[in-house]
């Protein structure tokens, strides 16, 4: 199978699924952010929301991944053990699903004392509830990707992204405000659950005989290879989320709303990237058990130059575009997000690098190397949160941010180095052209952003952007237009 194979089966889906995920939180962002919440009410559900991701870590635990890098290794094997590593998984993630969704409710007004913000009271009774239907969420979709079965995995997320706006929008209409848009996420999340069920179970489980007897020490090995995966999952929800909390914390509510809008826009760019490590990250543990390490690596490099040509003049343009973007999307009362969004945009690069990446080492058994590097950033993440936040609020949170998640994504690119015989000249060649054509493209967004102001104006300006990034790709021969072509036909 060719890289260009290789790289659109499933991705085609996977990218669906991004694409109405990313239209969707678009459509909320502009919708509850501008219109219907103040940057108060935004700022606590998204804390809130930052509460929850913290809080799944003990939902979790690990285990999910843990799981299906056992399902994608024994369903290789005809899949007699798969029953069993699947009750296994369940059992152990409606256990901890229940007893941390207790612990939430309950002491939820604790943790709203400790930040001190007492409003959130009622989201977090609602959070709890937000963190059980997600965990489960994630879960199914995890154990559809190791089952390398990601288009199962988009028609979950879709039914979340859709549902999610019709049901958060609805009950903020209703009067219920930032806790009912809460609402609205919780019942789009138990809907895609339902839908996650009814697909594992017709399309997957049913399809497998299972052996009389579980491997001896089955369980153990899944509770073993979960350790690492924790420590790496707990890291990096302190890292994603815990910035969010201490900007509420130390900056109030309104700040943590500056800060959300800042991160979502920088989120909304990671389609692409996200989908094809997704998709492909599985390809790196088959291609290493069939003794295919060259072949892993062109993946890899493969991924790498995509997203390099892709996000480097993204997030330069980002940069450039984001005074007066902001005011015009979001309007006045999210100026102070500009600053955000414009030091976000070196995270944007960063982002993509590390979704193309990380998942992969995962699967190639480097776990615990990935986990020692995020939990030295993540600690790292805190300390700087702590110094800059005070006296710089939610941009000095943006800094820290982008300064620890670059030396984390170093490390983990590293990783990917000594793991496979990656070609560094052909790849640092690629870099030099990428930024060389993103600083063509900054001169030409540069010239037109004084005369910027409207919507009309700023989408005229991003389409410049794109018209130069297309023709200097080109011409550079970055961009192969036969490639591209034959990618596109086949992910439409």
């Amino acid at each position: 199978m060719s890289l260009i194979d290789r790289f659109s089966r499933g991705l085609s889906a996977t990218f669906l699924s991004r694409g109405v995920k990313m239209v969707a939180n678009a459509a909320l962002l502009v919708v509850l952010a501008r219109f219907l919440l103040s940057p108060g009410e935004y700022g606590l559900l998204y804390l809130t929301i930052s509460i929850v991701g913290v809080a799944r870590l003990f939902s979790d635990l690990g285990l999910g991944r843990s799981t299906a890098r056992y399902v994608n290794e024994y369903k290789e094997d005809g899949g007699g053990q798969l029953h069993h590593v699947l009750r296994i998984g369940f059992g152990f993630r409606i256990a901890l699903v229940v007893l941390v969704a207790v612990v939430l409710a309950l002491g939820g007004g604790l943790i709203a004392d400790v930040i001190g913000q007492p409003d959130l009271r009622p989201y977090l009774l609602v959070g709890a509830l937000y963190l059980a239907v997600l965990s489960f969420q994630s879960f199914f979709s995890v154990l559809f990707q190791g089952f390398s079965r990601v288009t199962l995995s988009a028609a979950v997320g879709i039914t979340n992204s859709v549902a999610r706006v019709v049901f958060a929008v609805g009950f903020v209409l209703l009067g219920l405000g930032g806790v009912g848009a809460l609402l609205g996420y919780v019942v789009a999340a138990a809907l895609a659950v339902i839908v996650g069920a009814a697909l594992l179970y017709t399309q997957l489980y049913v399809n497998y005989e299972p052996d009389a007897e579980r491997e001896e020490g089955l369980r153990r090995r899944i509770l073993e290879y979960s350790i690492p995966l924790t420590a790496t999952r707990s890291a990096n929800t302190i890292d994603k989320r815990v910035d969010t909390i201490l900007v509420g914390a130390l900056a109030g509510p309104a700040a943590a709303g500056f800060y959300t809008v800042g991160k979502q826009v920088s989120a909304f760019l990671d389609v692409p990237a996200r989908s094809i490590g997704f998709t492909v990250s599985p390809a790196y543990g088959e291609e290493k058990a069939n003794g295919e390490l060259e072949r892993a690596a062109r993946m890899y490099e493969a991924s790498l130059r995509y997203v390099l040509l892709l996000y480097v003049p993204a997030a330069t343009g980002l940069l450039l575009v984001a005074d007066p973007g902001i005011v015009l999307v979001f309007g006045r009362d999210y100026a102070a997000a500009t600053l955000v969004v414009q030091v976000l945009s070196l995270y944007v690069v960063f982002q993509a690098i590390n979704l193309v990446t990380t998942q992969g080492l995962d699967y190639l058994g480097r776990a615990r190397d990935r986990a020692i590097a995020k939990g030295v950033t993540a600690a790292g993440n805190v300390v700087l949160n702590l110094l800059l936040i005070p006296p710089y609020g939610a941009a000095g949170a943006a800094m820290a941010t982008v300064l620890t998640f670059g030396f984390y994504v170093a490390g983990n690119v590293y990783v990917m180095h000594t793991e496979l015989p990656l070609r560094w000249g052909r790849l640092l060649r690629t870099a030099a052209q990428v930024v060389a054509v993103s600083g063509g493209m900054a001169v030409g967004v540069a010239l037109v952003m004084p005369r910027v102001s409207s919507m009309a104006s700023l989408i005229a300006a991003i389409g410049l952007g794109v018209a130069i990034w297309v023709a200097l790709s080109i011409a550079s021969g970055l961009l192969d237009v036969g490639e591209a072509r034959t990618v596109l036909s086949r992910i439409t």
